[in-house]
């Protein structure tokens, strides 16, 4: 293995200390000595596979012993401190930086998922090589996947397509992208995999004739014009095969492109030259022409595109690239890495030129705290097409694909998205909505008396980027209106839920409450409620979770303090009929039901002694209720409903439904109300999605059985998705 190793870093890698090479094997080999693969083999054999991937890429000294030792500190007794020790502290971050990283996996939760990408992400700023060594890491993982049981294989190779395909893409390493697309395609569509690859095989000698005479006749034509090429078959790889019969609903037939030439030269010049033999040879088809070397895409890939008309009518494509272009294809950002020595300030500013788009992207995940948002635009942003577009001067701004004028302003600087009015396209006005294509001219018409960005904007534009700065602005120019309107929104909840803010939002209880919701003031906590980052109910929630009485900070009473409260309580005379529940041991005691949870009888019930304020009775699945008992249980006493009295009162109570968005469903659930005979108290509908409607309902019932009675009828209408009894 290791001598497998040191030939890859003769062929592939420069001035490479092969000792320090060795000298990392070794205590890799001692490390992992008594340990062994879930395939029986011994340990070593997966970290000398890592540093093997790591060596085609020609990666420098330090990555190499840092993937030999990348298990190091997670798995066997050594510490940070022993691996700097023996190599340097550049190899002990790495290690440490993977080491971090080595506990991510793919969960359910996006909320873990999401959280597990961003330390991906800030690992990636701090040192790229930490990322490649995770690639070369995962993608000899999957190499190997074949000894875990099926459920795990199907996890990793999700995991595989929806994150690490995508990193390897976007760094420009499309050989590791495609092998780890196809390894994951393997495991979580067997079938299908072995289908597709039953089908390619079938005419691969047809295919392969009819490409060697292509790359014969191509040969030819070159050297007898002067130019030097070497020029090859690239088989398609099955996932790209895959996603086009699915996307686009295609038959392994109808897919002329499973087999393309590539031409590689010597400079850009042969490139053109190249691509003008190869359509004079060919007739080009129209609108299959695409120039990746004028406009290379943003992981740095270049190379120019034709589809044309071959012998007998069929179809091809062709790549003509140089060298240098197709070892950037090849291993995109390590193709380019140039770490310290021999490092010119010009290439060092290339370098980070060629990571924008990362700073990008960590600069909208900032601006993001819903999960699935957050990971949703990392797959548009690490995996989604382009357009290529022209400024009024000529320079090329790429674009997600579906892009608009608004992503196009905010791209070319932020204030020109600010004050942007309008735009052109090709000259002609066009609306901000409008959806560029490649190859347009586009001109931002702004205005300095521009009033800033309009919240439409978020529903057209396409960029994370142009999103990010249209939240941020809303955030800093409406920052006064937004802590007013969260205000209000607070003190909505807190008049619905009976709670003093003021009195539970204090000391370490609101420290908390703001570490929870990730702000840093109260005020931030104001401007994240007005613009929708959390909702009010969540924020209350957690408020009188973290309390620790229901209305005020806990104090400490004894028994006897408890009786003379409740005696003092039960002086007051009550009006009306009884509330239909008693205080076990204790007569006439000023009752009353929580709001937070509205307990009609029927529920289980616990009692709360408030001060002057008698017994507040909450059901027992209540959170607040939860939180009360967890934290004072002194003032907890025992109460139970009165059988005849409780049916001749009548008590608020709330229910949820969750339904599809449909016509007359407002209506058929109030005639449910109806027919079970319930009183009507309140109710609030709204559509959360243009599918999903939530509708809240207030009944007055007197006991719980006609509640699920009603619940029961609204679960057998149509669209119906869930009804249930709202509470904190």
């Amino acid at each position: 293995m290791l001598d497998d190793l040191l030939e890859k870093i003769d062929g592939n890698c420069h001035n490479v200390n092969k000792e320090f090479i060795i000298k990392a094997y070794n205590f890799a080999e001692s490390a992992h000595e008594e340990q062994k693969r879930i395939s029986g083999e011994p340990y070593i054999m997966h970290p000398v596979q890592v540093a093997c991937i790591l060596a085609e890429m020609g990666l420098d000294e330090n990555t190499i012993a840092a993937s030999l030792l990348h298990d190091v500190i997670e798995d066997t007794h050594y510490t940070y401190e022993d691996v700097e020790k023996e190599f340097n502290s550049e190899v002990a971050n790495l290690v440490e930086g993977v080491t971090k990283l080595g506990k991510i996996k793919y969960k359910t939760k996006e909320e873990q998922q999401a959280e597990n990408v961003r330390k991906m992400l800030f690992a990636m700023t701090k040192d790229i090589r930490v990322i490649l060594i995770k690639l070369a890491d995962r993608l000899h993982n999957m190499r190997t996947l074949k000894y875990m049981s099926v459920e795990k294989q199907k996890e990793k190779a999700k995991e595989t397509l929806d994150i690490y395909a995508p990193l390897a893409h976007r760094l420009g390493i499309s050989k590791v992208k495609w092998e780890l697309e196809d390894l994951a395609l393997r495991y979580m569509n067997p079938n299908q995999y072995y289908d597709l690859v039953k089908k390619v095989a079938e005419k691969r000698d047809e295919r392969e004739e009819y490409i060697n005479n292509i790359i014969q006749q191509l040969k030819e034509k070159l050297e007898s014009t002067g130019i030097k090429a070497d020029i090859a078959g690239r088989p398609k790889h099955f996932y790209s095969i895959y996603r086009k019969m699915v996307v686009k609903n295609k038959t392994i037939d109808q897919i002329y492109d499973l087999t393309a030439v590539r031409i590689i030269v010597e400079d850009v010049r042969d490139c053109y030259a190249a691509l003008g033999i190869v359509h004079t040879m060919y007739k080009p088809i129209p609108g299959r022409f695409k120039d990746y070397i004028a406009m290379p895409k943003p992981n740095m890939y270049q190379s120019l595109h034709s589809t044309v008309i071959g012998p007998q009518g069929k179809p091809f494509e062709i790549q003509i690239r140089t060298y240098e272009m197709h070892n950037t294809s090849e291993y995109g950002i390590a193709a380019h890495w140039k770490y310290k020595e021999g490092d010119s300030a010009k290439d060092g500013k290339n370098f980070e030129t060629k990571l924008t788009w990362l700073r990008e992207v960590l600069e909208w995940q900032r601006e993001t705290t819903n999960p699935e948002e957050f990971m949703e635009n990392f797959k548009i942003d690490m995996f989604s097409d382009e357009v290529f577009v022209f400024t009024p001067k000529g320079a090329v701004i790429n674009l997600p694909y579906d892009s608009t004028p608004i992503d196009f302003a905010y791209r070319i600087h932020t204030d020109v998205g600010h004050k942007c009015v309008g735009a052109k396209v090709n000259s002609k006005i066009v609306p901000l909505n409008y959806r560029l294509k490649t190859g347009e001219i586009v001109e931002v018409l702004t205005s300095a008396a521009s009033k800033g960005p309009s919240k439409d904007w978020l529903n057209f534009a396409k960029s994370n980027q142009a999103k990010s700065k249209i939240k941020a602005w809303f955030k800093k120019e409406k920052r006064h209106d937004n802590i007013e309107k969260g205000k209000e929104l607070i003190e909505k909840e807190c008049k619905r839920q009976t709670i003093n803010f003021t009195k539970l939002a204090k000391g370490e209880v609101l420290d908390t409450l703001l570490k929870k919701f990730n702000f840093n003031t109260l005020e931030d906590l104001y401007v994240g409620l007005s613009i929708g980052s959390v909702t009010a109910s969540s924020v209350i929630n957690k408020l009188v979770a973290y309390s620790k009485t229901e209305g005020e900070q806990k104090e400490e009473v004894d028994l006897e303090q408890l009786k003379k409260q409740l005696n003092e309580s039960a002086k007051i005379k009550r009006k009306g009929n009884s509330p239909g529940v008693k205080v076990k041991g204790i007569d006439n005691v000023l009752i009353r039901f929580a709001k937070c949870c509205n307990p009609v009888p029927g529920d289980p019930i616990m009692g709360y002694i408030t001060k002057g304020r008698g017994v507040s009775v909450h059901r027992k699945d209540c959170e607040n209720a939860k939180s009360l008992a967890i934290n004072d249980t002194t003032r907890l006493i025992e109460v139970e409903w009165e059988c005849e009295n409780s049916r001749k009162s009548e008590y608020i109570t709330a229910i949820e439904v969750r339904a599809e968005n449909r016509d007359c469903l407002l209506a058929e659930l109030m005639e449910s109300i109806i027919d079970t005979k319930i009183a009507l108290y309140a109710v609030n509908a709204k559509t959360i999605r243009s599918d999903i409607s939530i509708v809240n309902i207030k009944l007055r019932i007197s006991d719980i059985e006609k509640l699920k009675e009603v619940m029961r009828k609204m679960k057998r209408l149509k669209g119906v998705i869930s009804v249930y009894r709202t509470k904190n």
